[in-house]
This record gives C-alpha cells, structure tokens and sequence, in this order.
C-alpha cells in the first residue's frame, strides 16, 4: 500500500458491508490536494455516512425498464402467448424493481407457453411477498426463493443448494462440482459415469437457464451471485439437514463445538488459514455427511478423535492441506464413499483402508504417500481411483486387480507400473483411463483385449520411457470430446512387438522410436486420428502405405486436422499408394509440418492431389529436409498426352506457406500445373536457391487478383533473384510485390 501515498489513484471497493478505517487498511485518505477517488457500493447506509461517503442511491427500476428486462430473460417469444400481458405485467410488478429479482424471476419462467401455469406461477408469487416487510432482507429473498421451489424436483434443488459449500464469488469447477454431486448420490445412479456426467450437465445448464446461476471463465466454471447465495445458506440455516458455511472467512482456528449442532447434515470450511485440529475436539453430528476441510494450506494435524461422532460421514474432502498423519479414526468410517486427498504433498502414512467397504472414490492426485494404501484392494466398490502420488514409485501387481467396478483408474506417468495390459484390460467398466506401460507387448495386449462396447472412452496411455518433463495430462475428469491419446517413446517397433492401435484413438505420438526394418506406421485405416506426430524415430520409411489387397476404404485418415513429421532419417514416403487405387486421403488435414527428413524427395504424390483430397489444408511447413526436390510430385506424362493448358490443383483453405532450407528443391509443382490458392496470406520462402518458378494462381480461373489475401512474402535472397523467378500469371507478380519482405536475421 506504500505506493498508494506516492500516486494519484482510483480505488473501487465493492459490496462492503462493515465498517472500517481507510488508514487502518493502509489506504491513505482521498483529498482534493493529492486528487485520489474511492467508490464504495454498500447496502447499508450506515457504511457509507460512516466513511463520510457522498451518497448517490441507485434507484430500483422503473415500470418499463422491469418489463423490458424480464422480457430480454424470458424471451421475447412470450408476447405471442394469448392473453399473457396482462398476467406479465403483474408478475413484473410483483418483483419490485429490483433487477436481481427480476432476472432470477424471468429465468424460472423461461420455455413456460402454457397460460395456466403462469397464473399459477403468478399465484405462488403474491403468496411469497405476501407478509413480506418493505425494505428488509426478506424483500429479495423471497422473490428469489420462488425461482428455487420452482426448480422441477429435490434433486435439482439439493444440486443447487450444494453450490452455497463454496466461498463467495468463488469460481466452480463444472466437472468438480459434478463429481461432488456424483459422490454425494446427489445425481441418481446411471449405467456409467459418463452418463452422470451428462446428467450433471445438465442440471447445470437448468440452473444456468434459471440465472440461480452464472457462467465464468469461458463456460468451464460456475459461480453463485453473493445474494443468491445468501439466500441459498438462508434455506440452509434451519432444518433437519443444516449447513454450517464459514467458507474463505481467513478463519485460524476450527469453529467451536458448540457451534456444531446435532442436525448439521453439510459442513464446509474450505478456503480458510486453519492450521490444527485440536486433540480434544470431537464434535458430535451424528448425522453429519459433508466435511470439507479443503485448502487449509497450513492444516498439519487432525484430531485422532474428530471422526469419531461422525458416523454417518459419507464424503470427505482434506484436499491441498498440510497433514502429514490420517488419524486412524478414519477406519472407522463405514458410510464413507469419497475420500479426496488430492495435493496432500505432506502427507506420509494412512491407516489401512480395508474397512471402508463404502468408498466408492479415492483421490490421492499429487499426494505424498510413498506406498499405495494398505488395505487398498479390499475396496470392492471403488468406482474413481486416482493414484498420480509423484513419490509412489511402485505399485506392486495384483494390488487393485480385484476392484472390478472401476470407472476412473489414473495413474502417475513416472513411476513404474508393474500392471500387466491383460491386467487393465480386465476392467469391464473402466470408462477413464490415464497411465503408462513400461513395455509395448503390454500396451498391445491391453488394446487387443479392450472392452469390446467401446470402453474405456476416454484415455491417455504412455508406453515406454516417455519424456518426463513433457506435459501430457489432459484430464481431470473433463467431460468434453477430449482426445483418445496415445504417446510411444523409445520402443522398438517391428518383429514380434507389432504396433497395434486401438479403436478411435484421436491423438498419436511416436518418438525415439526404433523400428526393425522400414516399416509403416499406418498399414490400415485409424478412422478416427485427429492429430499425429512422428519424432525422432529410426527406421521409419513411410507413413501411409496403400496397396488394392489393403483393408483400408477409398476414405482414409478423412478425420485427421494435424500431421507434424519430425527428424525421421529413413522416411522417404508421406504416402504409398498403388497405381490401382484412388483413395481420397487427408480429406480433413489442416496442418502439415515435416523438419528434418532428408531421405524425403516429394511431399504429396500425384494420387493425393488428384483426387482432391488436401481440400481443408490450412499450413505447409516444410523445413532442413535437404533431399526434397519437389513439393508436389508428378509422373512423367507420355509425349502425346502433353498439354499446354494448365492444370489447376486447388488449395482452397491454404493460407501458410513455409519453405525453409531445402537445397534440393527444384520445384513446387511440375510443370503446366498450378496451385490454386485463394486464401493464402503468408509465404515464407528461405535458403532454396534452386527453386525458379511460384506456380501460384492467387484468384479462380480466367480472374484477374485485385488485392489478394496474402499479406506478407519472406524471402532471404537478393532482389534479383525475386526478379528471375517464372510466374504463371504476371498480374500475380505484381499485384504480390508491395508484400515482399527481406527477411536478414535467419
């Protein structure tokens, strides 16, 4: 705050509710000598006379400006309902000019056509506000509790209500939350977890759709509004099934014993600075099922008897705490379901777990444990099973083998894992899998026995010595199209260790590899890739090879957006295809990068082109592969088919154009053949002297280019040598040449 005394400053503090000091803070008084401002929005009057305020009161809205609003929620499709505006206009009224009220309010009502239901809503709203007192709190509450008992049923409602556990303002993981609500049983038991997924997405979107919530962080969170918040820990505060909420509150110290009532169903204490448990504390809340301890950063011990009035416990969450112990009244927990531990690094020693016959999830992601839990593989109804401990180096076999109903099973990319592939394959209905298998013959043989109903769905497999420090986690129980992925690293390829790859595999990486001979790596048709990358591998000599005996269909690879070819000394083909067949190949491939593939003399054969199949190609990188000749390949023509009409060989998405370091390049496309491309924005050209002719065609057939979407053009040679090249179309070249840029810094 030192610098505030130097600086002319504007501060906004919004929402306050007490009292301060602004020096007490640390923030220096506003003066019209130093010109500093501060505006406060506060509720309350007295904050703002106290802080000697000038007082400028926002008014509720007007009549108009309510029904505009609530009609901008509800939709506008509202007002062909027969009949409705009276009844629309009394609901507006109803709500007060207050604009929370009125978006919470229109939200419920949003879809609703039928003109009985909105009489009966507006009913149910009088009835609400009825013995409601103007200017008290409950003014808004029970406006907005009518949008919460409209909710269809208790589970949306208990789904709702849930979300109050968080701080204020807190931004809420969708699939965190779903997976709480999951654990919880607050979402009903579906065939599999993907399913309650769905399910829990949408119950989000319904309260999304209600304004009971709003969307943050580009959809993938959620968050409470403060007021409706207030409103939801106001339904909790009373009852058979209470909340106790001191969430984010900077607390030091547990509340007090007496502060925890018999009837608390939820407790939550996330987000505070609380550092011990004492010994002695052991409250009792017998019907307690929600402890949630998480981000404690500084919590290092636990009561050994805090558990033990617990009994009906069912989820627990100790998460990125400090403690180094579980105290062993965990054991005892016989109702627990979900035990999460993840980013506990201190923690060293838990008690066995074999009593927990409940536990349906078990989080132990960046924990700190250096052996897997004793009792570990008596939990026969572990569902989610995380074991991602950096310091868990073994996980001896057969130790999880029996957990049959696995749906999740992640496991650390580093440490050796001595399950076989038939051991995972065994896994009926593991749905999410992320981990590593030292040998490929065990990476085989757990593809060759998956689950033949498309299980498990979703998976990032390493085989190999993977490379540690690269980053490939891609999930923590997302529930969007993420990638099937497979990562091969420093494997021996060919003989008896086959490459085999499993159904809708999206996303493939092969690196350091070794093959046996010149093998290809696709000999039949991955449908479903989307992104494949080839590094630092010996011995592989083509990427696609086609022959008329293949299985493969006249699509291949038509799903694959991205191909990066990198360092690959034996490669000498992107593609083989016979002479018999034409497939139509790369139809969606949109980036194509190859560094440092100096047996490789043609990028495209004839056959990839002439059937159009580069239709979505976006970028051409192509760069040290110092034996390529040409870009596009082409078979000599026999002397009687020669044409001096040009032949057009369209890319119509193309708009990057990389060419760098090619020595050998002689040409980019034969000649009498021409590249189409009307969207191309950058050509980069470097270190190809060889190259003589742009066979580029920058507009359709028989149109003179005017301005031409490329906005730059690198070259490293002298302008002589831009002067020397052959052009298709003259009017190219000149319209190009205010774009032409000298590129000396390479």
């Amino acid at each position: 705050m030192e610098v505030m005394k130097t600086v002319k400053y504007a501060l906004i503090l919004d929402d306050v509710w007490d009292k301060f000091i602004l020096h007490g803070i640390g923030i220096p008084e506003p003066t019209m000598e130093n010109g500093c401002k501060i505006v406060i929005t506060s509720r309350s009057i007295d904050v703002c006379n106290y802080l000697k305020c000038q007082i400028v009161k926002v008014h509720l809205l007007s009549e108009q400006e309510s029904l505009n609003l609530f009609l901008d929620k509800v939709g506008q499709d509202v007002l062909r309902i027969p009949k409705l505006e009276e009844i629309l206009k009394l609901m507006v009224a109803e709500c007060a000019g207050l604009p929370l009220a009125i978006v919470v309010i229109a939200g419920s009502m949003r879809g609703v056509q039928d003109i009985f239901e909105w009489r009966n809503a507006l009913r149910e709203l009088r009835q609400c506000v009825v013995d409601t007192e103007k200017d008290s709190d409950d003014e808004i509450y029970n406006r907005l509790k009518f949008s919460y008992d409209r909710l269809p049923n208790s589970s949306i409602q208990k789904c709702f209500l849930y979300c109050s556990l968080h701080p204020e303002d807190w931004m809420i993981r969708r699939q965190d939350l779903i997976e709480a609500w999951i654990c919880e049983g607050i979402v009903e038991k579906l065939g599999s977890r993907r399913e309650m997924h769905d399910k829990g997405n949408a119950i989000l979107n319904r309260l999304l759709n209600c304004c009971l919530l709003e969307e943050a962080y580009d959809k993938a969170c959620v968050k409470m509004h403060d007021v409706v918040r207030d409103m939801a820990l106001r339904i909790k505060s009373t009852g058979p099934d209470m909340f106790m909420v001191k969430a984010g509150m900077r607390l030091t110290n547990i509340p007090d014993e007496d502060e925890w009532n018999e009837d608390l169903d939820k407790v939550s204490l996330m987000k505070n600075v609380i550092s011990c448990i004492p010994q002695n504390m052991s409250p009792k809340c017998l019907m307690l099922s929600t402890l949630i301890l998480e981000g404690n950063e500084g919590l290092r011990q636990i009561s050994e008897w805090v558990f033990g009035n617990m009994p009906r416990l069912k989820f627990l969450d100790l998460s990125n705490t400090s403690i180094e112990v579980l105290p062993n009244s965990i054991c005892n927990l016989e109702y627990l379901t979900a035990l999460i531990l993840c980013r506990c690094k201190s923690l060293e020693r838990m008690p066995s777990l074999s009593k927990l016959k409940a536990l349906k999830k078990l989080d132990l992601d960046e924990a700190g444990p250096r052996e897997a839990p004793e009792g570990i593989e008596m939990l026969e109804n572990l569902e989610y099973l995380d074991l991602s401990c950096p310091n868990l180096r073994v996980l001896p076999r057969g130790k999880i083998s029996k957990l049959f109903r696995l749906q999740c099973l992640r496991k650390h990319r580093i440490f050796p894992t001595e399950m076989r592939g038939e051991e995972v394959a065994r896994f009926e209905m593991l749905e999410w899998f992320e981990g590593r298998f030292d040998w490929l013959k065990d990476y085989s043989s757990f593809v060759s026995k998956l689950n033949p109903f498309g299980r498990p769905s979703h998976y990032f497999i390493e085989v190999g010595d993977t490379d540690k420090d690269e980053k490939g986690h891609f999930w923590k129980f997302n529930n969007n199209d993420l990638p099937k992925q497979v990562i091969l690293s420093r494997c021996k390829m060919g003989e008896e260790d086959e490459l085999v790859l499993p159904d809708g595999l999206q996303d493939l990486t092969i690196e350091y590899c070794n093959a046996v001979g010149d093998i290809s790596i696709f000999q039949k048709d991955p449908t479903q890739l989307r992104k494949c990358a080839l590094r630092e591998c010996q011995g592989i000599g083509c990427v696609v090879s086609l022959s008329s005996s293949s299985s493969t269909s006249l699509t291949v690879m038509n799903n694959l957006e991205v191909l990066s070819l990198l360092y690959l000394p034996s490669l000498q083909d992107v593609l083989k295809v016979e002479k018999t067949i034409s497939p139509l190949i790369f139809s969606n491939l949109k980036q194509l990068t190859i560094f440092c593939c100096s047996k490789l003399k043609k990028l495209f054969p004839c056959e990839l082109v002439q059937v159009q199949g580069l239709q979505n190609l976006e970028l051409i990188e192509v760069d040290d592969c110092r034996g390529m000749e040409e870009i596009i390949g082409w078979e000599e023509e026999e002397e009687g088919n020669q044409t001096t009409t040009p032949i057009l060989i369209p890319f119509p998405k193309l708009r990057i154009l990389k060419l760098k370091s090619l020595v050998e390049l002689k040409r980019i496309c034969p000649e009498r053949r021409v590249m189409v491309c009307e969207s191309l924005s950058s050509i980069n050209i470097y270190f190809c002297p060889k190259v003589k002719r742009i066979p580029l065609c920058l507009g359709r057939e028989n149109v003179k280019p005017s301005l031409p979407a490329v906005k730059s053009i690198y070259i490293d040679n002298p302008n002589e040598w831009w002067e020397s090249l052959e052009w298709e179309n003259l009017d190219d070249k000149i319209v190009l040449l205010p774009f032409l840029k000298y590129n000396e810094l390479l």
